[in-house]
């Protein structure tokens, strides 16, 4: 059986926050990664296992301001009150208040390991996330993106990764241990035939190290490959329909 995580657990994106930054300018912007210990055993049914963590901070651009006005202070006291609510009402006892700087890093680290993982598994044809960790090579070139996305990081948002963060030693070492067989989302995506999530995961980050004056080459070959073959198989189903 092919256990999917579920939609909530793949809240590793970047570039997310824009659109709503742009919609509601003057409404205080919080931004959280949700993990979900949920799993979609058949289609339809979502089965939530044992936890669910929600780190929040608040959003003032990809860069952070050295200092913050009077309601950029708000914003910070509302997201503590968010994570009071999640905790006491809510009964979410894994929640947290991050500052936005660390929100940011999070968020980037995510993105280091589902930019990694996630398209090496379609272009490898199929491979679980321990398949390719165990691999000599595959290993050496998941580093290499991980690396890549946490070397440029810290230049973007202006500080380093807290210590507290795994490097991505660390991030495959514990993949190795990962004996389940699961696949990531973008592979069972891409064998289910739906449109993968190229831009949170992969574009989206290349554009905003770009806007920034930086480039991630290792990732966006990724994302130029995937684009390409997606665009492809869809132009393909188009020309079966005629």
């Amino acid at each position: 059986m092919v256990v999917r995580p579920s939609p909530i657990a793949k809240s590793y994106t970047k570039g997310i926050e824009q659109p709503y930054v742009k919609r509601f300018p003057h409404a205080s912007i919080l931004s959280a990664i949700t993990i979900a210990s949920a799993a979609q055993p058949e289609h339809g049914i979502i089965k939530h296992n044992r936890w669910t963590r929600i780190q929040s901070g608040a959003y003032f651009g990809d860069t952070v301001p050295t200092d913050l006005n009077a309601e950029q202070k708000k914003t910070l006291a509302r997201n503590d009150t968010l994570i009071e609510l999640l905790r006491e009402g809510g009964g979410i006892k894994d929640a947290s208040a991050y500052s936005p700087s660390k929100m940011l890093l999070l968020r980037w680290h995510k993105i280091a390991i589902n930019a990694s993982m996630n398209p090496s598994a379609v272009l490898s044809g199929g491979s679980s996330n321990g398949a390719m960790a165990n691999d000599s090579e595959l290993a050496i070139h998941l580093k290499g993106v991980m690396d890549e996305v946490m070397e440029t990081a810290p230049k973007i948002v202006g500080s380093p990764f807290p210590d507290d963060f795994a490097t991505s030693e660390t991030l495959i070492k514990s993949t190795q241990k990962n004996t389940s067989g699961s696949k990531p989302s973008m592979l069972l995506d891409w064998e289910e035939e739906k449109t993968m999530e190229l831009e949170v995961i992969l574009g989206n980050p290349i554009r905003i190290a770009r806007e920034n004056g930086y480039e991630m080459p290792k990732m966006q070959s990724l994302y130029a490959l995937l684009k390409m073959a997606q665009q492809n198989r869809q132009g393909r189903k188009k020309d079966s329909k005629l």
